[in-house]
């Protein structure tokens, strides 16, 4: 499949990108490298500078925040539906220098389900991960896999008594082994300010890993090393 190279120049007004300096192109590149590699917005910054491109890295996070929502909300089309084994972790960051906890779940097929950052590790905040989840993806798992912290159990049975709800040692690796992921990309942050913040870059990361493991049907086709680059170029048209 080919895809046509977007014009650069004047931007519909329709289009998320109107209005700002600089042309899609260029946009839509600072954000796949930021989620896709270990970076900083300064790295990116620097980067672009090689090719003659003078951004600030403020302008770069801004860029992120904006239309990492909007490109992973375009591509919803083209997601694979989630399996309905689950399996189900939070993992600790820090955000303004107090640790949070960030949720997440991957199916059986490794594909990440949803992200959803909280304040606090409790029944309410796991109630509200499960929701959401179920409201992205319109699925109902068969089969949900936990470690065995305690606010999980009364939540499921409340949600999905008929879901199998799994607790041995070791059963959960799947999703523990997909955090690294998600930690190499935060490690040369300089610290993350917010939770929106957080999200943001948890959502985008998610969203690029399952672009890359061919969770979606965009740029499918197309080999592995270009589907990223490729996809990211056809979503730029949608927004």
């Amino acid at each position: 499949m080919r895809l046509a190279r977007r014009p650069i120049g004047p931007v519909p007004a329709r289009s998320a990108f109107a209005g700002f300096r600089f042309p899609p192109e260029v946009i839509v590149l600072a954000v796949r490298w930021y989620l896709r590699f270990g970076l900083s917005c300064r790295d990116v910054e620097e980067l672009l500078f090689e090719r003659g491109i003078e951004v600030d890295h403020v302008t770069i996070h801004r860029w992120v925040r904006r239309f990492s929502p909007l490109l992973v909300d375009a591509a919803r089309f083209g997601r694979h539906r989630v399996g309905d084994r689950w399996h189900v972790d939070e993992t600790y960051v820090k955000v303004a220098g107090r640790w949070v906890y960030l949720y997440r779940a991957v199916d059986q097929f490794g594909q990440v389900i949803d992200v959803y950052a909280s304040s606090r590790r409790d029944s309410q905040a796991a109630r509200r991960f499960f929701q959401h989840a179920r409201t992205v993806t319109g699925v109902e798992p068969r089969e949900v896999v936990t470690d065995r912290a305690t606010t999980y159990p009364r939540v499921l049975d409340q949600l999905w008594p008929a879901a199998w709800h799994h607790r041995e040692q070791y059963a959960n690796n799947r999703v523990e082994a997909d955090h690294a992921q998600l930690k190499r990309r935060l490690r040369p942050m300089h610290g993350i300010k917010t939770m929106t913040g957080l999200q943001v870059l948890a959502a985008g990361n998610a969203f690029v890993q399952n672009l890359r493991r061919g969770h979606y049907e965009i740029a499918a086709d197309e080999p592995a090393g270009r589907r990223l680059m490729l996809a990211f170029v056809e979503l730029a048209k949608a927004i």
